[in-house]
């Protein structure tokens, strides 16, 4: 019984699609959209000022060093249920 593992010539070519979609799924640019060639200038002025409005600085960010400071204390552990495979979980 011979087995040949090698891909074929159709598994080869889903493997280097999926390499290429891979590879090129982070190309491009963050912001926002081109505008059209012919945009006159006080549309194209809105547009960026609108581009390089921040977000509201209220949002919490998990970047922020005091992310979940200002949370309310959690609430206390709740009585303990017992569960089948305990015995087996707690054997230290």
């Amino acid at each position: 019984m011979n087995s040949n593992n090698s891909p074929t010539a159709s598994g080869w070519t889903i493997i280097l699609l999926s390499a290429a979609v891979l590879a090129l799924g982070g190309c491009g640019r963050k912001g926002p959209l081109d505008l059209p060639p012919n945009t006159p200038p006080q549309a194209a002025a809105a547009a960026q000022a609108a581009a390089d409005h921040e977000p509201a600085a209220s949002a919490p960010s998990v970047f922020d060093p005091s992310y979940g400071a200002n949370t309310p204390a959690a609430l206390p552990k709740g009585a303990k249920k017992p569960f089948i495979l305990d015995p087996l979980l707690n054997s230290n």
